[in-house]
């Protein structure tokens, strides 16, 4: 089950590595909170089509209640802010800005749930901080005063998402992944169609283009579909701070996606920030002592 759980993490992680980048090419045609409804949209479709094949009994109306104002905080708040930062910023500047998540994680996790900020999970979170920033380079981050209203928005999506993160692994103690997922979106749905109809005044027609239709796909049923659910299934299974550590695997994947994509060359720093990256992960996924859960389980989830 642990090994199950970091497998779900680094799987959700793997596939935001490559996120930033379609998000940016896309952004430059829709505007974000468009973006994030056709996201949403499509992975609640994704989702309640297999609750519709399960045929489960449905969830009461009090745990629904429950998880619509987490998903309003993750998927409406956190990564409308990301949207919004990446559109005014740049990929790399959200990259490393959004690289912070795991810390405030490891906050609410301690304030919320409890969890014990032991002296090895400082150490392997300060490893792999001290990766990140081997691996995407500060000197290559935006801090000028254009950018700055991006990075600020960057830095609001960092916290927001580690206060869902640990909302989620709460409330995933009573709901089964897929459906914690399913509502979850359509709870920040509840912000970004609003949002979305007031960006959509007086705005341009959109040519639809192969490639905005596969940066839209991507984004919806890769990237939100199946990574939000992962990530949300390795918070059902594991402590939120190792979960929070599997997020330093993202910037790892998405320079080495650009050096096989894009031709772009690895340098030294992507190696030895890698390697604490991974030592870090190592640290805390393989504690002298381990931690026991005792997780609702989803049976027939794939994870």
């Amino acid at each position: 089950m642990r090994l199950s759980g970091i497998l779900a993490g680094l799987g959700a992680a793997g596939i935001w590595g490559g996120m930033y980048v379609v998000s940016k090419v896309v952004l430059q045609v829709l505007p974000p909170f468009t973006l994030l409804s056709l996201r949403l949209t499509l992975g609640a479709a994704a989702l309640g089509a297999i609750l519709l094949i399960r045929r489960r009994a449905p969830a009461s109306p009090g745990l629904i209640g429950r998880v619509l104002p987490i998903g309003l905080i993750g998927f409406g708040v956190s990564v409308g802010l990301q949207f919004v930062g990446t559109s005014l910023s740049s990929a790399a500047n959200a990259a490393l800005i959004t690289s912070a998540s795991p810390a405030f994680i490891l906050l609410f996790g301690a304030l919320l749930l409890g969890e014990a900020v032991t002296p090895r999970r400082m150490a392997a979170l300060a490893l792999a901080s001290l990766g990140v920033l081997a691996v995407l380079n500060p000197i290559d981050v935006d801090m000028t005063q254009s950018a700055f209203r991006g990075n600020l928005a960057l830095i609001g999506a960092a916290v927001t998402w580690g206060l869902y993160s640990v909302l989620v692994k709460r409330v995933s103690r009573d709901l089964p992944t897929t459906e914690v997922s399913f509502f979850a979106f359509l709870g920040g749905m509840l912000l970004s169609l609003p949002l979305a109809a007031v960006e959509g005044r007086g705005a341009a027609e959109v040519q639809a283009t192969l490639p905005l239709v596969l940066g839209v796909l991507y984004l919806g049923l890769i990237s939100t579909a199946l990574a939000m659910y992962l990530w949300n299934r390795s918070l059902a299974l594991l402590e939120a701070g190792l979960v929070a550590l599997l997020f330093f695997a993202q910037p790892v994947v998405g320079v080495s996606l650009g050096a096989l994509l894009l031709g772009e060359s690895l340098e030294a720093g992507f190696w030895v920030g890698s390697a604490l990256i991974g030592s870090g992960l190592i640290l805390a996924a393989f504690p002298g002592r381990r931690a026991t859960t005792s997780p609702r389980q989803d049976p027939g989830s794939p994870a």
